[in-house]
């Protein structure tokens, strides 16, 4: 079982941005045979292929075409690559009381004190011009711990075990180093991490960034059993590592799609969010026609894949009594009567049979009444596209923490599901 997670673990240290989650996957995906397609190509798909786009480097759609889509629709999988974290401010370095800080704005809904005394690198994406005038994009990983968040001393603050909140805009600013009279030049420090990665690049200026903090701890199995994983961004890179393999595993000659779309975390809504339309244009140029588009929507289902709450050992009342998913006891179907999930019982119905049909194990799960749900891709893409959609994900711990807790079978058993769902040779409905 270690060995078979070694992938996963790896992957997940090498994408602590959704940029580099995207270039690692599309890499996988070329060394599968996979053609790179630019949006802007004239382009048309033969009657089978393997072909990938991405979009602002941050959304991947996968396409493994193999029947008419008119006539047989599309099998997807979906995911997301963002996750709660701290990004780096355009004007980054501040300094006061003889310390350089970085400063951090809060993206998504993270859980902020575990981000407090731990060892924080730097990652994501630069513009830069090179010497011959382009502008272009490059990825950017310090790759080893260069700030850290200082909590404040219990003894100087003798209620922070009963009552301690977090103000983003002053306890967040994470420290550089210490300073004399000036901080350091930012754009300096990027451009000197770009020479040494791209050494033979040369570049002119740095124009823009987008960068994030992340937590250098690599992620690890854990547990006297060694049944769990733990790790920064489970929620939802192993959702989108599960829908790579099953896609790359699949053996039935269907029409089956990966998406993974960005911004999931702050609603969704951008060029390359699920409420974009980013996977419409890429479907409507897999299909001849808007008449043909519409047939093979209303031939297709999807997979929205992302990590539901397992029950909390310490906090069981937080859960709806009946509906208390495990660790390592199969993904969970998700069901909210407001629509917060896309699940409706046809499609419950058909992953279910998938499961059941492979001898796998599975879970359902609702929220208390008294509490409010979230949201995933899910509701969005089937409210875009009209298509049928099941809203699915394996149980986790700490979700939105900086270092998270998933089961070490659940990921092998969800991968093996989601290539089940792929290889549905005729849909029965």
């Amino acid at each position: 079982m270690a060995q078979s997670i070694e992938p996963l673990l790896r992957f997940l240290d090498a994408s602590p941005t959704p940029f580099h989650a995207v270039a690692g996957i599309a890499a996988r995906l070329r060394a599968a045979g996979y053609a790179a397609v630019a949006e802007r190509e004239r382009w048309r798909p033969a009657a089978v292929g393997k072909y990938y786009f991405t979009r602002n480097d941050s959304s991947l759609v996968a396409v493994n075409l193999h029947r008419p889509p008119a006539e047989h629709g599309f099998r997807l999988v979906g995911a997301h690559t963002d996750s709660p974290c701290l990004k780096v401010k355009p004007n980054a370095v501040t300094h006061n009381n003889g310390y350089a800080k970085l400063a951090v704005e809060v993206y998504g809904g993270a859980l902020l004190n575990p981000w407090f005394d731990r060892g924080l690198s730097l990652a994501g994406r630069v513009t830069v011009r090179t010497a011959a005038g382009r502008i272009e994009n490059r990825l950017i990983n310090f790759a080893r711990p260069l700030a850290f968040i200082p909590s404040l001393a219990i003894h100087l603050d003798r209620d922070a075990n009963d009552n301690r909140s977090i103000n983003k805009q002053k306890d967040l600013p994470a420290v550089l180093c210490r300073v004399s009279k000036r901080a350091p030049d930012f754009q300096r420090l990027l451009r000197a991490q770009l020479a040494r990665q791209y050494r033979r690049l040369p570049v002119d200026a740095v124009l823009a960034f987008e960068l994030c903090l992340y937590d250098c701890q690599a992620a690890e199995i854990v547990g006297l059993k060694n049944e769990f994983i733990a790790s920064a961004r489970l929620d939802n890179l192993l959702s989108c590592h599960a829908g790579l393999e099953a896609l790359l595993a699949a053996g039935k000659k269907t029409n089956n799609i990966l998406v993974l779309n960005d911004h999931e975390e702050v609603g969704s809504v951008s060029a390359s969010g699920a409420d974009g339309l980013f996977l419409h244009a890429i479907l409507r140029r897999l299909c001849a026609d808007e008449p043909g588009l519409d047939r093979a929507l209303s031939r297709s289902m999807m997979v929205s894949a992302d990590n539901a709450h397992g029950v909390h050992p310490n906090y069981a009342h937080k859960h709806e009594p009946n509906h208390q998913p495990l660790l390592n006891a199969g993904p969970v179907i998700k069901v909210n009567s407001n629509q917060r999930y896309a699940t409706n019982s046809e499609t419950a119905a058909v992953f279910r049979q998938v499961c059941e049909r492979a001898g796998l194990p599975f879970q359902t799960v609702v929220v208390r009444s008294d509490l409010a749900c979230g949201s995933t891709i899910g509701p969005i893409t089937a409210a875009r596209l009209g298509i049928r959609t099941v809203d699915i994900g394996v149980p986790q711990l700490g979700m939105h923490s900086v270092r998270e807790l998933a089961g070490v079978k659940d990921q092998r058993i969800l991968t093996a599901a989601l290539k089940g769902f792929y290889e549905i040779a005729d849909w029965p409905f």
